[in-house]
């Protein structure tokens, strides 16, 4: 197989998303040197829930989004890089534009981001964040389907789509973060329960902002499918927070320094 791929990069060289360069890389479509300037998100200085990250800190911190009443129902969440510049285009092209090849660069960032920050080997499946049907119907695929299968396959765990779109809600990017927790609740619905009964799950996406459609895959696949334990991960993290209620990062933990 490696030897057939070798040959077809000899005849049809693959050529950089970003640069139009010849890709110097084995494996995918962004070339090394424009790889080095994705703003990819730092390990350090993370909330331990969310990932979100505060410039200056060292270490892990709790912030206030997550440890309010609206705290997230996920146990974790881990995103690879900031939805800006160039990863905000190559998304929303894999997304809507059919650059469906672009999954094996996304599935390595995010196992790359998850690897760092979770235990992978405790992870028993992998489960898509599932379209609605009629966005999968005019798009004729599923992002998140393929990454997750891309990724099922490089740690050699079972993908599962355990999880199922109901109902017709609004757009996600067209509301803001009260409307988007009221508009996902009750809109996914776990089909296999006996693949995540008692199990950690990790839950992939593309694109996380707020956090509501994670936080309520992870409530069903906990409270309808008995799930144990729900990490997510996702390409990216749009810079759209709401500002923190306190001014600060929220609360620190005792290892973290300023």
């Amino acid at each position: 197989m490696k030897i057939v791929e070798k040959a077809l990069d000899l005849l049809f060289p693959r050529i950089c998303e970003t640069c139009s360069r010849p890709v110097d890389r084995s494996t995918g479509s962004i070339c090394s040197e424009c790889l080095m300037n994705m703003p990819f998100l730092p390990v350090d200085g993370c909330c331990r829930v969310c990932s979100r990250p505060v410039e200056g800190y060292r270490g892990e911190y709790l912030c206030d989004d997550c440890s309010g009443r609206d705290a997230p129902c996920f146990d974790r969440a881990v995103q690879s890089a900031r939805f800006e510049g160039e990863v905000r285009r190559l998304v929303l092209e894999y997304k809507f534009r059919d650059r469906v090849h672009l999954a094996a660069d996304f599935a390595e960032w995010i196992e790359a981001a998850a690897r760092a920050r979770l235990n992978l080997a405790a992870v028993d499946v992998i489960v898509p964040v599932p379209l609605a049907f009629a966005g999968r119907f005019v798009r004729g695929y599923s992002q998140t389907e393929l990454l997750a299968h891309r990724l099922s396959r490089s740690i050699s765990r079972r993908m599962a789509c355990a999880l199922k779109r109901t109902g017709s809600p609004a757009r996600q990017s067209t509301l803001g973060e009260r409307e988007r927790r009221k508009n996902v609740v009750g809109t996914f619905e776990v089909v296999e329960p006996a693949l995540v009964r008692g199990r950690t799950v990790l839950v992939v996406d593309d694109i996380m902002t707020t956090g509501a459609t994670l936080s309520e895959c992870a409530r069903v696949l906990k409270a309808a499918g008995g799930a144990a334990r729900v990490w997510c991960v996702a390409i990216a993290r749009s810079a759209r927070q709401r500002p923190e209620r306190r001014g600060g990062p929220g609360h620190l933990p005792t290892n973290g320094r300023k």
